[in-house]
């Protein structure tokens, strides 16, 4: 399946569009990681932990989305858009929402 975030694909024209599809993904990350990640962020150092639990919710979020899009029939997601957000307690969880259209392309 093309995913992009431009509106068309190059080469490629949309015969059908199919509508709206979406992913969401809400990960907790660990007491554990937290700690240290928060530690490393003082210190100016890159968070792994967030990083990684990040890449995990976005890749859900991604693949949630095509499974409705092939659902519909679609062979393609154009005008992707990921939206991240921190939400809970202390900011605990992790929330990524993918939006875009399903279209078949030729």
């Amino acid at each position: 399946m093309i995913l992009t975030t431009t509106h068309n694909i190059e080469g490629k024209k949309a015969v059908k569009y199919l509508g709206l599809v979406s992913g969401d993904a809400i990960l907790g990350a660990n007491i554990f990681r937290d700690f240290f990640a928060s530690i490393r962020d003082i210190v100016g150092g890159r968070s792994a932990a967030y990083e990684k639990e990040l890449r995990k919710a976005k890749n859900i979020a991604l693949e949630e989305m095509q499974e409705q899009a092939r659902n519909l029939g679609a062979n393609a997601i154009v005008g992707i858009d990921i939206d991240y957000e921190t939400i809970g307690t202390n900011s605990s969880m992790l929330m990524v929402s993918a939006n875009g259209t399903a279209v078949v392309v030729e």
